[in-house]
């Protein structure tokens, strides 16, 4: 469908390349136990998940900051579980997670494949709203960073997806246009409708089991993508 127009792709890296949840689950595994949590795993991300989501969603949105984001995810899911932990705690665990997070490197099903079947024939990079020392880190453990030219994240431009300037920002970095230019990514809001604005190509990768929409494609496996490029 876009092989005519498109030279450049871009990707969303969390949700959509990175399996963030199945990685952040394992993070807690480790670091719940090692700060002695006495907290099943199961019960925790089950209130962590779309705690840690709606949080995210704020932090987009300019309405809190990166250690507001830190602290209230894990504060908030505590307190939902009726589970008392101390701030001092709540820091610790909120920067062991960082330090961890990106040690644990699995990515979504046909990732690598899809990724060297794009390489040959067009540009390929990330747009990412996650902090750039962790997703930096992230992209060299998956052994994925080679296949990318630009990497642009929102502590980098000063403003976050679904915000105009990130996305012309990118374009920039990778000279190119929109025209020219696909968007790939989870998140309905900050991927699809944020790069549809400034006028690029939309591709949503549905890691959410999120109903249809009439605002793009929409694909569930990373190989669909050959249908289109």
């Amino acid at each position: 469908m876009y092989k005519e127009s498109v030279t450049d792709v871009f990707f969303d890296l969390d949700h959509t390349l990175w399996d963030f949840e199945r990685n952040s689950a394992l993070t807690f595994q480790k670091i719940l136990a090692e700060c002695g949590v006495g907290i099943d795993l199961n019960e925790f991300l089950k209130a962590y998940v779309p705690i840690n989501l709606k949080f995210w969603k704020l932090y987009r949105e300019g309405k809190i900051n990166k250690s507001e984001l830190r602290y209230q995810r894990l504060k908030t899911t505590f307190d939902s579980l009726k589970y008392g932990v101390g701030d001092d705690l709540i820091d610790t665990l909120a920067d062991q997670y960082i330090v961890h997070l990106s040690s644990y490197n699995h990515l979504f099903p046909n990732t690598i494949e899809v990724l060297n079947y794009l390489k040959p024939n067009y540009k390929l990079h990330i747009i990412t709203n996650g902090f750039q020392e962790v997703q930096d880190r992230k992209l060299r453990n998956a052994n994925i960073d080679s296949f990318f030219d630009q990497v642009i994240n929102s502590e980098m431009a000063g403003a976050k997806k679904p915000d105009p300037s990130i996305f012309q920002l990118a374009l920039e970095k990778a000279k190119t246009v929109p025209q020219n230019s696909i968007m790939i990514g989870d998140s309905l809001e900050a991927d699809i409708l944020g790069a549809k604005a400034v006028g690029l190509h939309t591709l949503h990768f549905n890691a959410h089991n999120e109903p249809k929409h009439d605002y793009c494609c929409m694909i569930h496996d990373l190989n669909e993508i050959k249908l289109f490029l």
